[in-house]
């Protein structure tokens, strides 16, 4: 047993070519995942739907209980929001044939995972001189996806007529595109106290994220690289020395 949580946690936590892709596969499993969710949101479940869906339950459930057996803090580990996130998921997959297709699209939650995942994350800074580069603006872009799936499954469960068009829950992401870009078509709209008040959430939440990924945009990009003095992350991508305390840098480039 001690073998088999040596490996495991080799997987997770290792340098080696070999836990670095398997860690990369798992980032793949996600993203197909959440392309499954949204295809077969409002699709009538059958046999081969169930299979499915049980199946990508117990992938989930497995990488799940190998994180927490091998964290070195369990206690904290199941109240980390991505945790929960994924408890949510399961729970999902497993209830789907009697949960409607609306709740079943909660679901997209698993694409928490793809924001804060810190070996995702290392991995690409060390592997990736593009991801480097543009880590601000790709992080920006997927906290705005997520934010846009979520808010428009939220909206689909508890503000759209699902029998008032074929397509509900493009409806629910047009609501929800229009209203944090502040269009206001006025074509779908939320009358109700609680859809307003919702209304003002999705309008603050998304131009906040709109303003964050224009600034990572438009302003110099930073690469990451931890001084050895002064500890500053962030610097010039051409940068010989730390602009905070002088120290000579040596940040890994591909030239120009």
């Amino acid at each position: 047993m001690a073998h088999l949580k040596a490996t495991v946690e080799a997987l997770y936590t290792a340098h080696s070519r070999g836990a670095v892709r398997f860690r990369y596969a798992l980032i793949v499993f996600d993203f197909v995942t959440i392309l499954f969710f949204i295809a077969t949101a409002h699709v009538p479940y059958d046999a081969a739907l169930v299979l499915a869906s049980r199946l990508t339950g117990v992938v989930i459930a497995l990488d799940l209980l190998a994180r927490w057996w091998i964290a070195q803090d369990r206690r904290f580990f199941l109240t980390r929001i991505y945790t929960l996130a994924d408890v949510i998921v399961i729970g999902s997959l497993f209830v789907d044939p009697w949960l409607s297709g609306d709740l079943a699209f909660l679901r997209v939650l698993r694409g928490l995972r793809l924001i804060h995942s810190y070996h995702l994350l290392y991995d690409l800074r060390r592997d990736s001189h593009w991801f480097r580069t543009h880590e601000d603006a790709v992080i920006a872009t997927i906290n705005l996806f997520v934010f846009v799936m979520v808010t428009s499954a939220t909206s689909l469960v508890f503000f759209i007529d699902t029998t008032a068009s074929a397509t509900p829950f493009i409806d629910a992401m047009y609501f929800t595109v229009a209203t944090l870009t502040t269009t206001g078509y006025g074509d779908i709209t939320l009358t109700t106290p609680g859809g307003k008040i919702f209304s003002i959430c999705v309008m603050v939440g998304g131009v906040a994220l709109f303003v964050q990924l224009a600034q990572a945009i438009i302003r110099p990009q930073k690469v990451r690289h931890k001084c050895e003095s002064c500890g500053l992350l962030r610097h010039d991508p051409d940068a010989v020395h730390c602009k905070h305390c002088g120290t000579l840098l040596c940040i890994e480039t591909e030239g120009v």
